[in-house]
C-alpha cells in the first residue's frame, strides 16, 4: 500500500500532526493505521516514534494494564539518544541514577579488580539505571498525550502477513491494518508468521532478578562481582534508596525462559555463599526473587514481510551480559519510524529498516553472548592473567579501556537513517 492509498482511507487524517520532521527530510506517516503487539519498552517507544510523525497508532497488550514490576536497566548512551530525540531525556534523568563508574570486583572479599571511570566518555555520552516500571510509565503518559490508542486484554493468538495484515485474538476477534508490528517478545506470534517455530537453546546459565534496599551504600556505579561459573550485577535506581541485583549461574539444571517465575530466595543465597560480606549483606536483603533460564535464540533471519515487522527481542533476543535489550529496541523504534517517514512505499520502509539494524543487532547479540565467560573463570592462571590484564589496563589507559567500547556507545540511530 502507499502512503497515498492509506491517507484515502482516513477521514480524520489531518487531525494529528507529525512532531518531528526534521527540517523537511522526513515524510509524514498521516493516515497510516499501524497496530503494535506488545506494550513493552519496544513498542512504546515504536508507538511514540510513529505517533510522532503523524501515524494512527494503536498498542495491543494481552495483560489488564500496561505496567512493568520488579527489575531496573541501564541506558546506555546509544539507547539515550532515542529517549533524547523524543524529548523525554529530563524526565528519565528525574527517575534515574546516572551512573558514574563499572567495577569489576573479585567475589571473595569483594576487592576491586579494575574501574572503568564512565566520566571519561565523550561528553555526550551518558549513563542511566532506571526502574523498568518508572520507564514504562513514561512511555505510556507520553503516548497518551500524542494520542496512541491502548487496547488491554488483548491475546493474539495468530498474526496473517499480507497487503492488509490481519490479527487474529485468542477470543476470535480479527482486526487488520496498513502495518503490524511485532513488539511481544521471546515469544512473538508474529515472529512465528514469519520465520517458523522457535528451537531456542538453553544455555546451561540460570539467573535471578531482585530489587532490595541499598543496605550496602553503594553509589552510582555498576558493580559486577566475578566468581567461578557465576557472577552478580548490582546498581543503585531511583534516587538511589534501592539496588537492582541480577545473579548468574552457570549450571545443568534447566529452568523455565521468561521472567516472571518466583523462587526462594534461599536458592539464591546458597548459590551464592562463597561470595565476600558486602554480597552477603545484599543477598541477606532480598526478600522476593525470580528465577528464569538463559536461552540462545537467533537473530531472526528475516524481520519483515506482508506489512508486518519484527522489533526488539521479537527480532533478536539476547543474553543479559552486555546490558543491551532495552537500548537495542529504543533502537530499533527509532530506525523503524524513520525508515518509513523515508520511503512512499511501506514495503520499502520496512526493508529499509531491516538493512539498516540487522548487522548491528547481530553483532551486540554476539558480543552478549561472548561476554559471559570472562565473568566466571575459575581460580588458577587464567583468571590470575585475565584479572591482571583488567587491572593494569584499566590503572594505565582508563580512557583506553573505555574506548573498546565507542562501536557500541558511540552510534547514534537517530543520524544513522
Amino acid at each position: 500500500m502507499s502512503r497515498g492509498a492509506a491517507l484515502q482511507n482516513t477521514e480524520n487524517a489531518g487531525a494529528l500532526a507529525p512532531a518531528f520532521l526534521s527540517e523537511g527530510k522526513e515524510m509524514s506517516l498521516l493516515g497510516l493505521d499501524i497496530r503494535i503487539v506488545g506494550g513493552g519498552i519496544g513498542g512504546l517507544a515504536a508507538a511514540l516514534c510513529l505517533a510522532g510523525r503523524g501515524a494512527q497508532v494503536t498498542v495491543l497488550e494481552q495483560a489488564e494494564a500496561i505496567r512493568e514490576v520488579g527489575a531496573g536497566l541501564q541506558i546506555s548512551p546509544n539507547g539515550l539518544r532515542v529517549i533524547e530525540a523524543l524529548g523525554l531525556a529530563p524526565e528519565l534523568a528525574a527517575r534515574s541514577a546516572e551512573g558514574r563508574a563499572v567495577s569489576l570486583r573479585d567475589f571473595r572479599a569483594g576487592d576491586e579488580v579494575a574501574r572503568l571511570d564512565l566520566g571519561l566518555l565523550p561528553r555526550d555520552q551518558r549513563y542511566f539505571f532506571v526502574h523498568r516500571a518508572d520507564l514504562i510509565d513514561l512511555l505510556v503518559t507520553e503516548a497518551r498525550a500524542r494520542g496512541v490508542r491502548f487496547r488491554l486484554l488483548q491475546k493474539v493468538a495468530e498474526v496473517r502477513p499480507g497487503a492488509g495484515p490481519e490479527l487474529v485474538m485468542a477470543n476470535g476477534d480479527a482486526c487488520t491494518a496498513d502495518l503490524v508490528i511485532g513488539a511481544d517478545g521471546l515469544h512473538s506470534r508474529l515472529r512465528e508468521a514469519l520465520i517458523g517455530p522457535a528451537s531456542p537453546q538453553f544455555t546451561g546459565q540460570v539467573a535471578w532478578r531482585a530489587v532490595i534496599p541499598n543496605v550496602t551504600g553503594q553509589g552510582a556505579e555498576v558493580q559486577v562481582h566475578m566468581g567461578p561459573g557465576r557472577h552478580l550485577v548490582c546498581y543503585p535506581l531511583r534516587d538511589g534508596s534501592v539496588l537492582n541485583l541480577v545473579a548468574a549461574q552457570e549450571r545443568a539444571a534447566w529452568a523455565e525462559e521468561g521472567w516472571q517465575h518466583r523462587d526462594d530466595p534461599a536458592n539464591l543465597r546458597a548459590a551464592f555463599a562463597g561470595f565476600g560480606p558486602a554480597v552477603q549483606r545484599m543477598l541477606g536483603a532480598v526478600e522476593a526473587v525470580h528465577l528464569w533460564g538463559l536461552f540462545r535464540h537467533r537473530v531472526a533471519p528475516r524481520w519483515v514481510g506482508g506489512h508486518c515487522a519484527l522489533l526488539g527481542d521479537a527480532a533478536h533476543p539476547t543474553l543479559p551480559y552486555l546490558a543491551q535489550g532495552a537500548n537495542m529496541a529504543l533502537e530499533d523504534a527509532w530506525a523503524l519510524g524513520a525508515c518509513l517517514a523515508g520511503h512512499e512505499d511501506i514495503g520499502a520502509g520496512l526493508a529499509a529498516y531491516q538493512a539498516l539494524r540487522m548487522a548491528r543487532c547481530q553483532k551486540i547479540v554476539a558480543a552478549a553472548t561472548g561476554n559471559a565467560w570472562k565473568y566466571h573463570l575459575r581460580p588458577g592462571p587464567l583468571r590470575l592473567a585475565a584479572h591482571t590484564t583488567l587491572r593494569l589496563g584499566a590503572r594505565l589507559a582508563p580512557a583506553r579501556a573505555l574506548r573498546q567500547f565507542d562501536w557500541l556507545y558511540g552510534y547514534d540511530v537517530t543520524r544513522a537513517v
